[in-house]
């Protein structure tokens, strides 16, 4: 499973695996990071997306299956 989070980072927002210690994308907006999360995760056969506030506490957590579609209701 391919689980990612989704924080801050400075001025851009960071995609990291959770057991890694480098961000594995940066983007420039909060929403442009979930997304590309959400493709990695579904790409890697599912698993939790977690996304982190500006005060680094966790905020949402989603967890996704392969099949899930993008625009799919938040769960």
């Amino acid at each position: 499973m391919g689980d990612r989070h989704v924080a801050p980072d400075g001025d851009q927002w960071k995609i990291f695996n959770p057991d890694g210690v480098q961000a594995t994308t940066h983007t420039d907006t909060q929403e442009a990071a979930i997304e590309r999360a959400r493709e990695i995760i579904q790409n890697d056969g599912g698993g939790e997306l977690v996304v982190h506030g500006t005060d680094g506490k966790i905020r949402d957590k989603r967890t996704l299956t392969a099949g899930d579609a993008p625009n799919s209701p938040r769960g």
